[in-house]
Order: C-alpha cells, then sequence, then structure tokens
C-alpha cells in the first residue's frame, strides 16, 4: 500500500520562506519517470504542477517558482520511505493553495488536483501568503 502525507503548510508574509515534507512510504517502482511531484491549486486556478523529482534525481520546475523553489528527497537505506522537500523562497501571494505530494511515472496534467487516477497523491497541506 502507497501512503503520501504532507506537512508544513501554513500562514507566511510575502517574501518570508516555507520548507513543506511529504512522507512517501511503498512507493518501490523504479521506472525512468518514476518520481515525486508538488502540485498546487490556488483559488479559482487549475492545478499546477510546481516540481518534480525522479528517483534518479532530475528535476523540474514551473515557471512561476523557477529560482525560489527547490525540491530535495531522502530515503530509507532500503528505499520503502522517502521524505521529499519544498522549500520556498521569495514567497509571493500567487503561491497561494493546497499543496499536494504525489508518487508515480508521469507529470499529471487536469484541471483539478488530487487526481487517484494518476498516482498516489496525498490530502494536501494549505499555504496562504499575505503582504
Amino acid at each position: 500500500v502507497v501512503q503520501v502525507v504532507e506537512s508544513g503548510g501554513g500562514s507566511v508574509e510575502a517574501g518570508r520562506s516555507l520548507t513543506l515534507s511529504c512522507l512517501v512510504s511503498g512507493f518501490t517502482r523504479d521506472f525512468y519517470d518514476s518520481h515525486y511531484a508538488w502540485y498546487r491549486q490556488g483559488p479559482g486556478a487549475e492545478c499546477e504542477i510546481v516540481a518534480d523529482i525522479t528517483k534518479s534525481g532530475r528535476t523540474y520546475y514551473g515557471d512561476s517558482v523557477k529560482g525560489r523553489f527547490t525540491i530535495s528527497q531522502t530515503s530509507s537505506q532500503d528505499s520503502v520511505k522517502t521524505t521529499i522537500y519544498l522549500e520556498m523562497n521569495e514567497m509571493k501571494n500567487d503561491d497561494t493553495g493546497t499543496y499536494y505530494c504525489k508518487a508515480g511515472d508521469s507529470q499529471y496534467v487536469g484541471e483539478t488536483c488530487p487526481n487517484s487516477d494518476f498516482g498516489y497523491w496525498g490530502t494536501g497541506t494549505q499555504v496562504t501568503v499575505s503582504s
């Protein structure tokens, strides 16, 4: 059974930093594109990929967060548990939303997230950025 649990959300002032964590257990697939990702859905907005990282360490960032956010991962020795971090710096009001962690084999593109038809998702953690 794959479990995905996010933590670390909260309220932060614009310009400050916040780090999210996601504990994934049981995701043992190791295809070329097997990866972990952070998505977010802001008020009235579509689901947006924030960043992803493959098990081999390749990263991808959405245009709106490049240069400000950093995704990283650490795994248990047996690779059964992995923690994915999203370090968010120079935060903006537009970063407000529910952030979801996902484990899967391909990027998800859709209007709403989470979508359990495409990978394994957590229940989300709320991030609110205010001026």
